[in-house]
């Protein structure tokens, strides 16, 4: 494992928690977990084909509990953070390195959402709302970089399902991972693992979910005004 893998965990970590500390300052958090629900419902909706499958609905549910949804990682990136130098031994460089790519993807998905729902302000987050504030906040090429992130993850991911043994290395593990107090990160890896072990060919998930998140943004930055607003139509948060 490269020491630079590791920095770039912690750097991302220190990130969050800065993050993490203005929303708290700037009483966001609620209307960030408001707008990442927002988001999921709209991921949900735009691959409503996918989701409704069998063979892809375990993927799509980690995209939504690990990456896309009103999750709150503390717990997890607290912990990140402690056991850093015990990583090494408990977790297969592949899976330290989905887990870089995850955090870097938490991390500027972050900072998008506070830029987003600072632009919102007392505005409800509806299809207009989001439009608006999506195209003031964020720019294309970040937003080209976080469909990039999710494409990696979703190759990387798949990488690890691949390493010979690694069931029975995750299986075998948990308590090593308990005792390292490395738990969380342990979790997240095989929830991965059990998530795209069934899928066969990655490609036929990650092609149409990042190809239709491309043209999603491509028509947000492109439409001259709310009449071509490519979002779809949504019934309201549960």
């Amino acid at each position: 494992m490269s020491t630079n893998t590791i920095d770039q965990i912690l750097h991302n970590l220190q990130k969050i928690e800065q993050m993490n500390l203005l929303i708290t300052q700037q009483n966001l958090t609620e209307t960030i977990r408001e707008l990442q629900t927002w988001q999921t419902n709209r991921l949900l909706a735009t691959h409503d084909d996918l989701w409704n499958s069998k063979r892809f609905k375990p993927a799509m549910q980690f995209f939504v509990d690990e990456l896309y949804g009103p999750k709150d990682f503390s717990e997890r990136d607290i912990e990140l953070t402690r056991a850093v130098p015990k990583m090494a031994k408990i977790i297969p460089n592949k899976g330290l390195k989905s887990l870089k790519t995850a955090l870097r993807l938490n991390c500027l998905s972050l900072e998008l959402d506070i830029a987003l729902v600072q632009k919102l302000g007392d505005n409800v987050i509806d299809r207009s709302s989001y439009f608006e504030c999506y195209r003031q906040s964020g720019s294309k090429s970040q937003r080209e970089e976080q469909i990039k992130l999710l494409e990696n993850l979703s190759l990387d991911l798949p990488k690890v399902v691949k390493i010979p043994g690694i069931s029975i290395i995750l299986r075998l593990s948990r308590k090593p991972a308990r005792v390292a107090g490395v738990e969380v990160l342990h979790a997240f890896l095989e929830k991965g693992f059990n998530s795209f072990k069934k899928i066969g060919n990655v490609q036929d998930f990650i092609d149409p979910v990042i190809n239709r998140e491309k043209d999603m943004m491509q028509a947000l930055f492109s439409a001259k005004g709310p009449a071509e607003n490519p979002l779809p139509e949504m019934d309201n948060p549960a």
